[in-house]
């Protein structure tokens, strides 16, 4: 992605507060500073629409909710998101990485807030599903402004041979954001109710915003008064049948992860008999095995030139793991002392899915960056979560079918499926 400049060359001590974006230089160290708000940005809101999933029972229960409902209230979250990626991103692509995101993180955090005093179940009632379910909607249509917007300012600030190891690091927020969600939320939502639980999470996205307005700005001028972001290089990515070909697979794969996400509380508690406690505890293991893998394998493809490669393996990988969890599920009740068997044995294999399944981001967004050229880097991440949250909204939805029909031996079989079909739609090696 020869566009994109080496914004980290020839940068001299940063000006006043009151010169221009586009004038500005910044010291050699500011990418990182760029770097930790993106992060920052993908924790707050992926402690949302991972964290909130991860309360499900408590959710279930709060708001006196079937499966169905249950199902329909996380999946328009994800379709809240699905449908405003990508003109968040063709907004990013002409606005820049700043202005998007300021206005993005503070409308989430105040729509939040108003969700955390409106949107809650009290003493006086209980809201409704379809009050409950448009308010999530609406957060996914806000939300979905950080994805693009923070990774575009991140490809821009760094070179190509780190490129993939800053993204795998954005990408870490993912994960980040999702154990703390995890770990924190149930036992908030236990404790204190659900308005704590939106308090907390608007909170988290309005001290990104705040990140963002102190230390966001477009990288430093590459020559001639053109700001090296705003350089494009190839076909548009609506144009480019490798960008949606990479981005299709994205989302194929991102549909086991969202079964972990959305309905692995459920299956622990409902199938295995785990406690509140050993749930968050799985679930915040599958978090932070992710994080390491993310940043591991964003250096190991940086080193080895090898992306393509990694992600067909990653597919590969992932369907096994999946398969594996079907057939313990399909026989775990057949084997002799079958209970114990399942809750040992279990949340292990889960474990393992969930990680293998989560693994590759970092490496497919610097890739998919990479075809699509600078100034179209917004637009191309955004096609791909598009995809994405269409599995964050269609996921949930299908998950109660299944279990109605086949169980959790076909829900877990259903996600082997997705990663099988993504492996060969992935780019193959130059």
């Amino acid at each position: 992605m020869s566009a994109i400049a080496d914004c980290t060359d020839r940068q001299k001590p940063e000006l006043s507060e009151d010169t221009g974006s586009a004038a500005r230089a910044f010291k050699p160290g500011h990418r990182w500073k760029v770097l930790g708000i993106g992060v920052a940005a993908n924790a707050s809101f992926s402690a949302t629409f991972s964290g909130i999933p991860a309360t499900a029972v408590v959710l279930r229960q709060g708001y006196h909710l079937g499966n169905a409902q249950l199902g329909l209230a996380l999946g328009l979250l994800g379709l809240g998101v699905a449908l405003s990626e990508l003109p968040w991103g063709l907004l990013t692509d002409r606005w820049g990485d700043r202005r998007v995101l300021l206005i993005g993180l503070g409308a989430t955090a105040a729509w939040l807030l108003v969700m955390a005093m409106l949107v809650v179940p009290t003493r006086t009632g209980i809201p409704g599903v379809a009050l409950l379910s448009a308010s999530l909607l609406i957060t996914g249509l806000l939300g979905g402004s950080v994805n693009g917007s923070s990774g575009r300012a991140i490809m821009g600030w760094f070179r190509e041979n780190e490129r993939g190891f800053a993204m795998s690091i954005r990408q870490t927020a993912v994960p980040l954001g999702g154990g703390l969600g995890a770990l924190v939320l149930p036992a908030l939502a236990l404790a204190f109710g659900f308005g704590a639980v939106f308090g907390v999470l608007a909170g988290a996205s309005a001290l990104s915003a705040l990140f963002a307005w102190r230390w966001l700005h477009e990288p430093p001028t590459a020559g001639k008064g053109h700001l090296a972001s705003a350089t494009a290089a190839g076909p548009a990515p609506l144009r480019n049948r490798d960008v949606w070909r990479i981005a299709t697979a994205i989302g194929l794969l991102c549909f086991p992860q969202v079964a972990v996400l959305t309905f692995a509380s459920v299956f622990l508690h409902d199938f295995v008999g785990l406690g509140t406690a050993a749930i968050s505890a799985s679930l915040a293991a599958v978090q932070i095995g992710a994080m390491v893998m993310r940043i591991w394998s964003g250096r190991f493809t940086d080193l080895h030139g090898n992306r393509r490669k990694f992600l067909r393996l990653c597919s590969a990988l992932s369907a096994l793991a999946f398969l594996v969890l079907w057939l313990l599920v399909l026989a775990g009740p057949a084997i002799p002392g079958g209970q114990l068997f399942l809750t040992a044995v279990l949340p292990v294999v889960l474990i393992v899915a969930g990680i293998s399944v989560s693994a590759w981001h970092g490496v497919a967004y610097t890739e998919l960056a990479t075809l699509a050229g600078a100034g179209h880097v917004g637009t191309a991440l955004s096609l791909a979560n598009s995809f994405v949250f269409v599995g964050f909204f269609l996921v949930p939805i299908a998950i109660p079918g299944l279990l109605h029909l086949w169980s959790w031996s076909g829900v877990w079989l259903a996600a082997a499926i997705c990663p099988l079909i993504a492996w060969p739609i992935f780019l193959r090696p130059a």
